[in-house]
């Protein structure tokens, strides 16, 4: 019979390591696992030397360098469907690597592969790459090794990334297309400024007519942004830099965030979706079996939000001191009463991790009926804007042709 070497991990996480004879791979894999063991790799050992092939190699192509969301829901799907079907974790991360479209994760998980090759467990070779895997999913990845129970994990991350993905796509196409109306906006106004206004003004001079109050101040608002053109570009882009580097700073974002909470109806719709990510957060790391400190823990660095994050350091310490997550909650009055009340429950009925996925579906569901009914109300407003700009700027340049034709008129007479 062939002799095989494997590795293989126990549900407390120790890493075994044997060379063995069985009848095929397959039935190598199914003995590991009926003594409750989860494979890392499985390779037959050759008697002889492999005849050498020359390949023909060819460069690798992808769609894109960048990894994004849906490469790593691609990546979380493969790797957890592979894992229940019996697959070594060595071969399926060699699998998914040849169909990953992003350079950046391919690269990232031909890495990993060669570190779990010499005998590191994923979640830290996961941890290697901050850039693509966050906390968030080493450590989920790190208990579903502990417990052995990996596919479920990943196919729990994968859903959430959905989940995620869905309400992000719903959020961006509520602000896109007011968006995009006010871009068409400032760009008909620009192009009235450089190429049309001057036009008009030597068409004016020419006729030496005098121009109504509000075609003098198109016309000299045109020819200001005319000379002015690099300057006002220049200047746009330096406020827009300026205010990206503010961001940046501690004080600078902390102050952004005040000033966005403190907005009417925006400032809530802001707070709902920071609420629903440190809800959904907690839920499926809650769930998952990551001990509460550690999952607020975390939650508070990926909350990317400073002043929830504060708040939720100071749930954290409550925690520590024996307190109940909604104490500090309620105290801080940034959370909503619902989620407080919704949460409370779950605590004392010990259906936390159900209760918080609740609380996240419910706001989820708000903010996502806020933007659809916000692009219905908006999209009108915003023609009505575009249109009422556009149609004030032909009516002050036309306006004056009505004295040409009233002296052409009289000069007639």
């Amino acid at each position: 019979m062939p002799k095989y070497s494997y590795v293989v991990k126990d549900n407390k996480g120790k890493t075994y390591k044997d060379i063995i004879e069985e009848i095929s791979e397959t039935a190598l894999i199914a003995r590991l696992q009926a003594q409750g063991f989860f494979i890392i790799s499985v390779k037959e050992l050759k008697t002889s030397a492999p005849v050498a092939i020359k390949k023909h190699e060819t460069k690798r192509k992808y769609s894109h360098n960048d990894c994004k969301l849906e490469d790593l829901l691609t990546f979380a799907r493969q790797l957890a469907t592979m894992l229940e079907s019996g697959v070594t974790l060595i071969r399926s991360l060699t699998v998914i690597e040849g169909q990953i479209q992003s350079q950046q994760l391919s690269k990232a998980i031909l890495q990993i592969k060669k570190d779990i090759e010499q005998g590191q467990s994923l979640s830290p070779s996961i941890a290697k790459h901050p850039k693509i895997f966050n906390q968030f999913w080493v450590s989920l990845v790190e208990v579903g090794e502990a417990s052995g129970t990996m596919p479920v994990v990943l196919n729990k991350l994968a859903f959430y990334m959905e989940q995620q993905a869905a309400f992000k796509s719903t959020i961006i196409s509520g602000i896109m297309y007011p968006a995009i109306l006010f871009l068409v906006s400032i760009g008909a106004v620009m192009f009235f400024a450089l190429f049309v206004g001057p036009r008009f003004q030597t068409i004016f001079e020419s006729m030496g007519v005098d121009l109504p109050l509000i075609t003098v101040i198109f016309l000299s608002t045109f020819s200001f942004i005319k000379k002015n053109i690099l300057i006002i570009i220049g200047s746009v882009v330096g406020i827009v830099f300026l205010f990206k580097n503010y961001a940046k700073t501690y004080s600078g974002r902390l102050n952004i965030e005040h000033f966005l909470y403190g907005l009417p109806t925006v400032g809530e719709i802001y707070k709902l979706i920071i609420v629903e990510r440190f809800t959904s957060q907690m839920a499926i790391l809650i769930d998952a079996g990551v001990p509460i400190l550690y999952a607020l823990d975390i939650s508070e660095k990926l909350v990317d939000d400073l002043t929830c994050g504060q708040i939720i350091n100071d749930i954290k310490e409550g925690v520590k001191k024996g307190g109940l997550l909604v104490d500090q909650m309620q105290s801080s009055g940034f959370f909503p009463p619902m989620a407080v009340q919704m949460i409370l429950v779950g605590e004392e009925t010990g259906e936390l991790s159900k209760m918080l996925k609740h609380v996240a579906e419910f706001y989820q569901e708000n903010v996502s009926t806020f933007m659809k009914r916000f692009s219905t109300i908006i999209e009108p407003i915003m023609l009505v804007f575009m249109g009422g700009i556009i149609g004030t700027i032909v009516l002050a340049m036309f306006l004056p042709m009505f004295n040409i034709t009233q002296l052409g008129g009289a000069g007639g007479g």
